[in-house]
């Protein structure tokens, strides 16, 4: 039968075993379902193009733009938080400024004559740590 209607094996078997699979995957309900499963999986942040990549993973394959019209129907969007700016200098202030006596020059003859620091942060949970 494979060679009558020129198919291969593996491609018949694949055919006999997702043919019933095929009717509920093409439903608009199932693809609503799995879109905002992907989405609530990836915390939100999947867009269209990455959901579109996902869904074809599973054997869905429908484009990125569709996808997007989808979501725009489903009102879901994807929510990406801003990047992590430092702000360690405030210059509009009323406070001393210490002197600058190293002037960069960090050479020194005798061990523990010159100190310098620096700030260091980290993220905790949902908050940055601030150590010197």
């Amino acid at each position: 039968m494979c060679l009558c209607m020129q198919v291969s094996k593996s491609a018949y078997y694949h055919w006999l075993k997702t043919k019933d699979l095929k009717k509920q995957k093409d439903s608009l309900v199932y693809l609503k379902d799995r879109i905002v499963a992907i989405f609530n999986q990836s915390n939100q942040i999947y867009g269209s193009k990455r959901i579109q990549k996902s869904l074809e993973r599973e054997g869905l394959c429908y484009s990125a733009s569709y996808i997007s019209v989808l979501m725009r129907k489903l009102k879901i969007k994807s929510v990406l938080s801003k990047k992590f700016k430092v702000i360690t200098t405030d210059s509009s202030h009323n406070y001393p400024v210490a002197l600058n006596t190293l002037d960069r020059n960090f050479t020194s003859k005798h061990l523990g004559e010159k100190w310098v620091s620096d700030i260091s942060y980290i993220k905790i949970g949902n908050q940055w740590d601030y150590t010197i």
